[in-house]
């Protein structure tokens, strides 16, 4: 017998998942990456790109349990989960990998209810995978907080991450994930890959489209995953975080990998600070006290965070209609102090055109906004992220967005 037999198997899994209408929505995202079966691993594994699979593994499986393996992991690429809730892996790694995984397993059951093409897999009559229903309808950020408060209720004992917050033990879950492996990604090959994923997605529901294909709630989930819902706060907190040019401290938590072919060992350089920021908040017609108000407790919050020298707060419409300066002595005065100004018609490139005239030159623009704008600018000389409030679904056309819900 040929030794390739479970390469076919996986083979023949994949190709039955695209030519069936429920999956037919992810028939782009099961192309994306390698798929390849290891002689040493012992189940499967994902890197949010690529899929390893364990030789004995697969051919313990039935083809309805391999095919719903094979949907599991591409659900984790999907999800984008293993860029996505790094901090909550870094945090907790059982009970992230524990939330990631109840999220994609309860979705393919629900999808799957009478095991027509999919099945959950078994072990001596046991099934194998976290599974919960308490869970339904969360994504992994509300799961690991469940999980979190049970193993904090528990006093700290056992990781609580068992169905029902029970303790999970060996056999309960049938796959791995390469974080380490999604860590090593640059920014830019994050970007790729994020635009890579959403790309596939589309062609997967083009494709469900023309043949008619529908999965009830999937067409919900599909749109969620190419406009997801993030933690705005959070959001704002790792933008400013990840352009801070102040490398003021040594770590040896991370080897700097530049040294290492020369066999040199070195820390990594980390910033705990940003030298300055420059904040735009929408003051037109549109936007009420109330927007402003959170704007500005989370602008504050954010300058706590990573201490910047200097903040240039400029309030904008049409025009900047108000330009304040706050320095590492003033800063806790920010939200009490501030005098917005604004009201009329709605140009954000008033504000990139100050910049220039008065020669501010920041790390970073924060501009906040309900995304009724029709010139988004394309001259800003630095990185920008357009924070929208409402219930607008505009991306801007430069920098990155991130949508707040009202």
């Amino acid at each position: 017998m040929s030794n390739d037999k479970e390469e076919r198997m996986l083979h023949k899994a994949k190709i039955s998942l695209m030519r069936t209408d429920m999956f037919a929505l992810f028939s782009g995202v099961l192309m994306v990456g390698k798929s390849s079966v290891s002689e040493t691993f012992p189940t499967a594994c994902t890197d949010g790109r690529n899929e390893i699979y364990g030789r004995k593994f697969v051919a313990s499986l039935t083809d309805k349990e391999l095919a719903f393996v094979v949907m599991h992991e591409n659900l984790h690429k999907a999800f984008k989960h293993l860029t996505t809730w790094r901090k909550l892996f870094d945090e907790n790694a059982l009970l992230c990998n524990a939330a990631c995984d109840y999220v994609i397993n309860l979705l393919l059951v629900d999808l799957d209810p009478t095991e027509k093409h999919i099945a959950m897999p078994h072990r001596d009559g046991k099934r194998i995978g976290l599974l919960d229903r308490a869970y339904k309808g969360m994504h992994a950020k509300q799961v690991f907080n469940i999980l979190k408060k049970k193993q904090e209720e528990g006093g700290g004992k056992g990781n609580g991450a068992g169905p029902g917050g029970s303790e999970l033990g060996e056999g309960d879950n049938f796959d791995e994930h390469d974080w380490e492996a999604a860590a090593e990604l640059s920014e830019e090959d994050k970007k790729t890959l994020t635009e890579e994923i959403d790309r596939a997605l589309r062609q997967g529901q083009i494709a469900a489209k023309r043949i008619g294909a529908g999965a009830g709630g999937m067409d919900r989930v599909l749109d969620e995953l190419l406009a997801p819902k993030i933690d705005w706060r959070e959001a704002l907190r790792e933008f400013v975080k990840s352009i801070c040019s102040a490398k003021d401290m040594s770590s040896w938590r991370k080897i700097n990998r530049r040294f290492l072919g020369e066999n040199i060992y070195l820390p990594t350089l980390i910033g705990e600070k940003v030298g300055h920021l420059a904040v735009g908040i929408d003051t037109s017609g549109s936007i009420g006290g109330p927007e402003i108000a959170r704007f500005l407790s989370e602008v504050k919050s954010i300058a706590e965070d990573v201490h910047p020298e200097k903040i240039d707060l400029m309030y904008w419409d049409c025009e900047v209609a108000r330009h304040e300066e706050y320095d590492m002595g003033s800063m806790d005065a920010l939200v009490s102090s501030t005098k917005p100004r604004g009201g009329g018609g709605t140009d954000p490139t008033c504000m990139m055109r100050c910049l220039k005239e008065k020669n501010i030159k920041p790390e970073c623009i924060i501009m906040l906004t309900d995304g009724y704008i029709g010139n988004w600018g394309d001259e800003w000389e630095a990185p920008i992220l357009w924070v929208v409030v409402g219930d607008n679904t505009i991306t801007a056309p430069v920098g990155k967005t991130v949508r707040i819900e009202d």
